[in-house]
């Protein structure tokens, strides 16, 4: 009995023994695995995850300049960073334009030759012309182009000129940026589309018509608008009217917004004021010659020069020449309004 208790407590021990031996040569092994582990861990990067590394460093410079490009496309938020960059970009456009596009002469030397009638004495308008006919534009149009007579050397430094209206061109712009800004909805982007048109330019910058004039004060006028300036809006739509006639086409739109706006009594008194005003540009003229002035300012009668066309291509000289054309236009145009005033404005 005492030999086979002997035997068994000299086995636990064995087994023992060869436990702690085999955890110790376990807990060795695992020390040399961490070791090496560390080793290779201390040792360079292999190729592929240097270049892994390089890409993802480019990716992450490259984030910011296409986010900044997406902002300035889609966040409306970015409004006028956009414009700004636009204007920018227009304004030395116009000058490339001015300085390598030859200038093409349509109106500006019978402009000048109007005003230096004006400016030399003459208040009968059928008496002031110039190589293109009679004047037909408003009395606001010859201090306008009495300004840029004198500051272009009486007309002849036509470049001048042109740089004066690439100048008008950018504050236009900007007015007209400044009306789309005001939805606080429309992606920078579609101010893009503003800028392309190749018409555009030509109109300011190598025509130097007065139409730019006319729009820019129109423009004001409808950014004073949206504003709820109505008075400011007024005096400017006056002043547009004054400078070429066809400001007219937007006066039934114009009249119906002031008066759902402000009502009957007030656009009254503002009407008022624009006429008014139109009276006290034309002073000159019509404490002389009021019957000729009216005759030919807003000559409504005036039939256009179908060379200069540009909408109406699409039909022949003879066509375009005839009074009931004219007539048949003149109808259309009514009928759209008034509808556009009974379904539309007036619902």
């Amino acid at each position: 009995m005492a030999t086979r208790a002997s035997n068994q407590q000299y086995g636990e021990l064995r087994q023992s023994v060869t436990a702690d031996t085999s955890e110790s040569k376990s807990t060795e092994q695992s020390s040399k695995e961490h070791s090496q582990k560390l080793k290779i861990a201390k040792m360079a990067p292999p190729r592929h995850r240097i270049k892994s590394h390089k890409l993802d460093v480019a990716f992450g410079f490259l984030k910011r300049p296409v986010r900044l490009v997406r902002n300035l496309l889609l966040d409306p938020t970015y409004f006028w960073h956009t414009a700004a960059l636009l204007l920018a970009a227009e304004l030395v456009l116009n000058l490339l334009i001015v300085r390598f596009v030859a200038y093409t002469e349509i109106d500006w030397v019978a402009y000048m030759q109007e005003v230096s009638g004006f400016l030399h004495g003459e208040r009968d308008y059928t008496k002031l012309a110039g190589d293109t006919g009679p004047l037909v534009y408003p009395a606001g149009f010859l201090y306008v182009y009495s300004l840029l007579y004198h500051l272009t050397d009486s007309g002849r430094n036509i470049r001048l000129a042109q740089y004066i209206f690439a100048v008008l061109y950018i504050g236009t712009q900007a007015v007209v940026f400044a009306i789309y800004s005001k939805s606080k909805q429309i992606p920078p982007y579609a101010l893009i589309l503003l800028t392309l048109s190749k018409r555009l330019h030509s109109i300011y910058v190598l025509r130097c018509f007065n139409d730019p004039v006319a729009m820019f004060f129109f423009y004001v006028c409808t950014l004073a608008a949206v504003h709820h300036r109505w008075t400011v809006a007024c005096v400017f739509y006056s002043l547009a009217l004054s400078v070429k006639m066809n400001i007219l086409l937007f006066f039934p739109a114009f009249g119906v917004l002031l008066w759902k706006s402000i009502g009957a009594y007030r656009t009254t008194a503002l009407l008022s004021l624009m006429i008014g005003i139109q009276l006290f540009v034309a002073l000159p003229f019509l404490t002389t010659y009021p019957h000729a002035y009216f005759s030919r300012a807003f000559e409504f009668s005036r039939v256009f020069n179908y060379k200069w066309t540009v909408n109406w291509r699409l039909v022949d000289e003879e066509t375009f020449l005839h009074p009931k054309y004219a007539m048949a236009l003149a109808t259309g145009h009514i009928v759209v309004l008034s509808a556009f005033l009974v379904f539309r404005w007036c619902r």
